[in-house]
């Protein structure tokens, strides 16, 4: 049985239709006029039985008609052609010679063995149907993108056209530039790739490097960013070559294979996936997008050049990869309120790390405190169930200036790789806070261990009565410890924000919610910068296509 593309019934009226005695081919031409079917196609479908008259089947294009007839016809396919389908094509520009279009990923662009519909020229058929008279089963296609590859395409609409432009391509005079988001961090800035490409002997589906017998194959990649943990990075990739698959296998090939390809990247993509999260469901396809194209037009010459950001999966993919968590640290004078800080951060579902409870777990038995500080000091550092003996400590750096410096710098960077390593298991967190006395003091590079600092300030005598109650401190002891940090008002002026304790425990915990507001008014403020950037650099937004022509 043959296929048909359009099947249409209609009734020959005399007096609208032409008269009496049009033939039965013309009568159908003009009918189909909107359709751009030629005259031979329809006197190949009446040849076919295709055309009824009366119901009857009719065979004879040449049948007059005189008025009343019932009439029906099915326009068969081309051979090799597939069928027409309606579907949104994100057309940029048309003019009579061709069109450019955005393709979306997901979308194949011409049927296969196996895939006869569902594509874009199934699509571009029903748009355009004067592209059948291209004939083939790609007619207008003059190159194509992977399924998973998003972006601007080109296709011609006229046969000359599609010679011209097909001639271009193999000349390599077309320009192509493509974003690819890719696993890790390139080495240097840029580069070119010069491998040749081949079928993968191993895995016919597949494309690889191939040395022998494979054909010449450059691409050249530039670093536009890298995100800030280094999981990923974004590339413009320029094509002289059109090989199959050919940023994906020469990207693989680098080391560093495109996100979310699972032909050439498997195991990267894997695990990858097991990051959860927005930024695996994200990443269900290739992160490759067909960015930019420029030609000449077949019919003046003419330099068309079109830009075309990335689909919102790709570029919000890029804004995900480029928020960081903000590493908080808490400071503050013995007594002022830290932990209450702490406390209400950690009721609220924050990360929370205290310096104090690490240094207490280094001090207990077993601990890497408690070993080094025996180690230095033997045997009278250590209490009888072989924890850091405090009382002793105390004493002995209350009495050596020198000897409070040594234990500091024995203890202090056990406390930094407790506290890095906190920051690190808590990466995918929006906010996670570190309460470190001694942060600002410390000598630690600040602004690599956190990323900004909250101080707490209570007055002296808030926190005298409070270390009194608390600890049993007495005014001396209290002035010690304060004379081991810096005075509170060259503290709290390292600090990005400063809560003050002035009013009970409760209302601290409110001031401690306004800190998170901050922080959370910081990363929108930090959202909105990026997406700008990404803006002004055409990874987003509206695409540029040749002023004043039509789309």
């Amino acid at each position: 049985m043959t296929e048909t593309d359009l099947r249409l019934e209609a009734v020959f009226d005399p007096e609208t239709d032409g008269g009496p005695g049009v033939r039965l081919d013309v009568f159908w031409c003009a009918k189909l006029a909107g359709q751009d079917v030629t005259r031979a196609r329809i006197q190949a479908a009446i040849d076919e039985g295709l055309a009824s008259l009366n119901g009857a089947v009719c065979r004879k294009a040449g049948t007059k008609l005189r008025g009343g007839e019932k009439l029906a016809i099915g326009i068969p396919r081309k051979p090799g052609q597939a069928a027409a389908e309606s579907g949104s094509l994100g057309l940029l520009y048309r003019d009579e010679q061709l069109i450019v279009l955005d393709k979306p990923a997901g979308l194949t662009v011409h049927p296969a063995p196996g895939l006869p519909e569902g594509t874009l020229v199934n699509r571009l058929l029903h748009h355009f149907p004067a592209l059948r008279d291209l004939g083939g089963e790609r007619p207008g296609i003059v190159h194509r993108l992977d399924k998973d590859t998003s972006g601007l395409l080109l296709v011609a609409l006229t046969e000359p056209a599609r010679l011209a432009l097909a001639a271009d391509f193999a000349a390599r005079k077309v320009r192509k530039t493509y974003l690819a988001l890719v696993h890790g961090r390139p080495e240097g800035t840029g580069g070119d790739i010069r491998l040749p490409i081949g079928r993968d002997p191993r895995h016919r589906h597949k494309m690889a490097v191939a040395h022998k017998g494979g054909r010449e194959a450059r691409s050249r990649w530039k670093l536009a960013w890298t995100a800030p943990d280094g999981a990923a990075s974004l590339l413009e990739v320029e094509i002289f070559t059109g090989r199959t698959h050919q940023i994906r296998v020469h990207l693989a090939a680098l080391g560093h294979p495109i996100v979310g390809d699972t032909v050439y990247g498997a195991t990267p993509h894997a695990l990858w996936t097991r990051r959860g999260g927005p930024e695996a469901r994200l990443a269900g396809r290739q992160m490759l997008h067909a960015w930019k194209l420029a030609f000449a037009h077949p019919a003046n010459g003419r330099t068309l050049s079109f830009r075309c950001p990335p689909p919102p999966d790709f570029w919000r993919l890029l804004l995900l990869l480029g928020r960081r968590t903000q590493r908080v640290g808490l400071v503050g004078l013995p007594g002022c309120g830290k932990s209450t800080v702490l406390g209400a951060l950690a009721e609220a579902g924050y990360p929370t790390f205290s310096a104090d409870a690490a240094v207490a777990a280094l001090y207990a038995p077993g601990g890497g405190g408690a070993h080094m500080l025996a180690g230095r000091f033997g045997e009278k550092a250590l209490a009888a169930d072989g924890s850091v003996d405090k009382n002793w400590l105390l004493a002995a750096i209350l009495e050596s200036e020198a000897m409070r410096r040594e234990v500091m710098a024995l203890v202090h960077p056990l406390v930094r790789g407790d506290m890095e390593a906190f920051f690190a298991a808590n990466a995918q967190a929006r906010a996670a806070f570190a309460e470190v006395p001694l942060l600002l003091e410390s000598g630690w590079p600040v602004a690599e261990a956190v990323d900004l600092v909250v101080g707490v300030r209570c007055a002296l005598q808030a926190r005298r009565q409070r270390l009194t109650a608390s600890r049993g401190w007495d005014d001396a002891l209290i002035d010690r410890m304060d004379g081991w940090q810096w005075p509170e008002e060259k503290k709290l002026a390292r600090c990005r924000m400063v809560v003050d304790n002035d009013a009970g425990p409760e209302a601290l915990a409110a001031k401690a919610r306004q800190v998170l507001d901050t922080l959370l008014d910081m990363r929108r403020r930090d959202v909105r910068k990026r997406h700008d950037w990404l803006l002004a650099q055409g990874y987003a937004g509206k695409p540029d296509v040749p002023a004043g022509e039509s789309r």
